[in-house]
């Protein structure tokens, strides 16, 4: 006598995954990441724009070696601009040929974070170099834009971006959300820029993930070099404080 599984369709699902899901294992769609629809533009607009105002108003020692302090601001905004004018309003299948744009200007904002970090911390440990107190205040634009950085990173590179996300045979989710371990509790949940923000942000004050998994070894990189950005931040703005306040 043939035994009738608990759940037909879940053993159907399992065992034929559908024409459209066939390059990837016979598992659960929500594990996998459910295709994400179209999303804003302006909450990513919105971050880029704070990245570039506190890149502006960093202090002169600390940018001396990206050249002018417009030149690098004035770079990422006409990429942002470049981008604006290509596709406004929001970010559909016909944005892929833009990607490249879009790394490009992460790219710039990430390198020159990078810099200002590195001399940061140049500074920090000269105990020659006058100005403590700005040093100090200068770290928080740095921190912030580290946030804002890899929350950009890793929202243009899980399942292979923004636009490879709406489609049904996405490759390999980056990172494991807890709404996939748990599909009931948001059905037909997909993450958008905001979440990735938050992994960002979460992972740069725990030095770790939290409750969002890295699944990829990139992403696990990633999050590697952001959490040692922010642990040298933190630990040197801490240890010249203390000797400011001595």
């Amino acid at each position: 006598m043939t035994e009738i599984p608990a759940d037909p369709t879940a053993a159907r699902r399992s065992a034929a995954p559908s024409a459209s899901n066939s390059a990837r294992p016979p598992i659960d769609d929500a594990a996998w990441g459910v295709p994400s629809g179209e999303e804003s533009r302006w909450p990513p607009v919105v971050a880029v724009v704070i990245a570039i105002g506190l890149q502006i108003v960093l202090p002169t020692t600390l940018i001396h070696g990206l050249g002018p302090r417009w030149l690098i601001p004035a770079f990422e905004g006409v990429l942002l601009v470049a981008l604006l004018i290509a596709n406004p309003h929001r970010m559909d299948r016909a944005e892929s040929n833009l990607r490249l744009l879009s790394l490009s200007m992460i790219a710039v904002i990430t390198l020159a974070n990078v810099v200002a970090l590195g001399e940061l911390i140049r500074a920090l440990l000269d105990s020659h170099v006058a100005g403590g107190r700005a040093l100090v205040f200068a770290s928080v634009p740095i921190w912030i834009t580290n946030v804002i950085a890899f929350g950009l990173w890793y929202w243009e590179l899980d399942r292979g971006g923004v636009t490879a996300r709406m489609l049904e045979n996405h490759r390999q989710p980056d990172f494991l959300f807890p709404q996939m371990s748990v599909p009931e509790a948001s059905p037909g949940w997909a993450p958008r820029f905001i979440d990735y923000l938050y992994v960002s942000f979460t992972n740069a004050t725990a030095f770790s993930p939290t409750d969002t998994m890295p699944l990829t070894s990139r992403t696990k990189l990633l999050m590697m070099a952001q959490s040692l950005a922010s642990l040298l931040t933190v630990a040197l703005v801490i240890s010249r404080a203390v000797n400011i306040l001595k």
